[in-house]
């Protein structure tokens, strides 16, 4: 019976070092894109990219002179974002950026690289702050992460207050913002949250207010329809509050 033989492995870190230094690198590419609003030139190899990830070999075809033409337009990922992406098509491994993740993760996302994905979700998770979260949720949201939509709720209701008062607050969708509407466990009051939805309005979505606050923060309980309203954590008491049969607790 012939020896199968045994699988040996070189080290790892010049493999990858030589590897990364293809990214973007003109000497012996055979394709080009022109990425990002910038129209930035990126350099790349067809063989490498199409046996990497399913969404190029299908847009560069499977067989030589078969697939699109060079240059290829990709206006819509920016350049960083698309650089990341190769280099862990190239590599296997990728430096995130706090700034530029969410773009990432979008670009593994729509190209269907499922490991690039999840170590951009565990790294967004690492990084989330007041600034990152709304625009986190958004793309959670988008994308129908709901691990990350979770994490970005919980998050927004530790920190009610900061993140109402962000410019990503203001440029959520009507979809994104419902959520934080729905839920009773923000830490802010009725007044600032009702100041903070007419922001968001005026920013751009004043057709959708009306729609968006069904989901007002003294509502009556799903459960039954004459159950009690409920306060939010965060809201205050008020006199006006007898007349609405509300709980406080």
């Amino acid at each position: 019976m012939e020896n199968p033989g045994l699988i040996v492995h070189g080290r790892a870190a010049p493999f990858s070092t030589a590897l990364r230094s293809l990214v973007n690198n003109p000497r012996y590419s055979d394709v080009c894109f022109v990425v990002g609003q910038e129209r930035q030139e990126v350099f790349a190899h067809r063989c490498l990219l199409a046996c990497r990830c399913n969404f190029f070999q299908r847009l560069l075809g499977t067989e030589p002179g078969l697939g699109v033409p060079s240059p290829v337009v990709l206006s819509t990922v920016p350049a960083e974002a698309f650089l990341a992406v190769l280099e862990f098509l190239y590599t296997n491994s990728v430096k995130l950026h706090r700034y530029s993740v969410l773009e990432v993760l979008t670009a593994a996302v729509e190209y269907g690289l499922e490991e690039l994905r999840e170590l951009c979700l565990e790294f967004v998770v690492k990084v989330l702050d007041v600034e990152l979260v709304c625009e986190a949720l958004q793309v959670a949201v988008t994308f129908g992460l709901g691990p990350l939509q979770e994490r970005c709720i919980a998050f927004i209701e530790a920190h009610s207050q900061e993140a109402l008062r962000t410019r990503g607050f203001l440029e959520l969708s009507a979809t994104a913002l419902l959520p934080v509407l729905r839920s009773d466990k923000l830490c802010v009051d009725e007044a600032e949250l009702v100041q903070a939805a007419r922001s968001w309005a005026r920013v751009g979505a004043g057709e959708q207010i009306v729609e968006a606050w069904k989901c007002h923060a003294l509502r009556r309980g799903d459960a039954a329809r004459d159950a009690p309203c409920r306060r939010r954590r965060g809201t205050l008491p008020r006199d006006h509050h007898r007349f609405l049969d509300l709980r406080f607790k």
